[in-house]
């Protein structure tokens, strides 16, 4: 007679089997049709959870709560290590503007119409445009790879769009203090709560790459070089656990410890070309994965009868989100940084890429245990901004950037922004 613990396990087990064949399937159409692999990955999940019923797993399980949150630490990583600090030099106040009071202002523009439309709290409108507000490197990255944009402006791109996902991250848990009543409002306390949370994630990240960087470098310190992947995957969820232990970002400390390891030779840490190879083709397969799970997971849960309360209200939303608030952050943040000299083109292209993804499906997951007032809104908006932006910008990146002449190899004599 079988116990519920071997149930469990077997139950687990066959979702485990059945995520990863559908995605595997899922992966191969998008490569077929030529659209972000992820917006695949939500549909086959809502075919498979509310619709076919083949997998029901709650978002406020254990086992969905460690995918989440091994599975945004991992993308965020991994983000971090893409990162060359040599080639971003001259372009860093548009990353900490786009990053910091960018992630604001996007916020407080959708909170703004999300308040209005869905009739909810300001606090916790504001917590929705949170969740949403950061950019996506899990899209990004694989659309970039496919699509040869200039390496600048790339690079910039990719950047922030892992910056602020730390940024968004702490922004949420913030508000979300607030809005569960743990913690009163002031500009103050909020103030020096998000630097307190940025500053400590920067710390414990620093410190975790650099122990990263200095174990498997090719120096007498690197005891463990032979095992490089593991000591870069320990690190990387320990930099969370830490950073979480300390009542710090964990998400900022596992991102900037990706951000050192990246950049390994800045710090005069050599590391053995095969064990970086080896580490990138593990992360290759481990994030794909994660994207898989994360995004499939995310398509079950999705909650049909709050769609259909909210549809309208909730496009709505997202079309203020696309088409003002983003804009109007890339224009007031990467328009005013004269040392950059953006053009109108990029300062377009970078209005248009902005998609919504990981790490707002992570936080949505994470707060669904909390049973907070208007969290159906907040759940079906934070689904319909990641497949309308996914599926809208990720899927046309590369027309935009040919009609833009951002393309790389291309210089059409852009006009320069005044």
């Amino acid at each position: 007679m079988d116990s519920p613990t071997m149930e469990t396990v077997r139950e687990l087990l066959s979702l485990v089997v059945i995520v990863l064949l559908a995605g595997m399937f899922g992966g191969r159409i998008a490569r077929l049709m030529r659209v972000p692999d992820v917006a695949v990955f939500l549909l086959i999940g809502v075919l498979i959870g509310p619709i076919l019923h083949v997998v029901a797993l709650s978002p406020e399980s254990v086992a969905d709560q460690l995918l989440i949150v091994v599975g945004a630490a991992l993308i965020l990583f991994d983000g971090g290590r893409a990162i060359g600090l040599g080639v971003l030099k001259n372009v860093w106040l548009t990353l900490l503007l786009l990053a910091v009071p960018g992630v604001l202002i996007t916020a407080a523009v959708t909170a703004g119409a999300a308040a209005w439309l869905l009739q909810m709290p300001f606090v916790l409108a504001f917590l929705l445009a949170a969740i949403i507000a950061s950019t996506d490197p899990a899209t990004l990255i694989p659309v970039f790879k496919q699509v040869p944009i200039e390496e600048r402006l790339k690079q910039t791109v990719e950047s922030e769009s892992a910056f602020n996902d730390a940024t968004g991250s702490i922004v949420t848990f913030a508000v979300l203090g607030v809005a569960t009543g743990e913690q009163a409002f002031s500009l103050g306390g909020s103030l020096v709560s998000f630097f307190k949370m940025a500053g400590g994630g920067l710390l414990v990240g620093l410190a975790a790459g650099l122990l990263a960087a200095v174990l498997i470098s090719e120096r007498r310190g690197g005891l463990f070089r032979e095992y490089a992947s593991i000591v870069v995957v320990t690190v990387a969820v320990g930099a969370y656990l830490l950073g979480d232990l300390l009542g710090v970002s964990g998400f900022m400390a596992t991102f900037t410890a990706g951000i050192v390891l990246g950049n390994h030779q800045a710090f005069r840490l050599p590391v053995p070309e095969a064990k970086l190879t080896e580490v990138s083709h593990f992360f290759d397969g481990i994030t794909l994965i994660l994207r898989m799970m994360i995004f499939i997971l995310l398509g079950s849960q999705v909650d049909f009868s709050a769609l259909a309360d909210y549809w309208l209200e909730g496009l709505l939303v997202v079309a203020v989100f696309m088409f003002v608030a983003r804009p109007l952050t890339v224009l007031l943040c990467a328009g005013v940084d004269r040392r950059a000299l953006w053009s109108w083109n990029e300062l377009l292209f970078m209005c248009w890429v902005r998609e919504t993804g990981v790490i707002p499906a992570a936080l949505v997951a994470l707060i669904a245990g909390l049973h907070l007032p208007h969290y159906r809104e907040i759940h079906a908006v934070t689904f319909l901004a990641i497949i309308v932006t996914i599926v809208l910008q990720a899927g046309t990146t590369g027309i935009v950037a040919k009609k833009l002449g951002i393309l790389s190899g291309e210089n059409p004599g852009k006009e320069e922004f005044p």
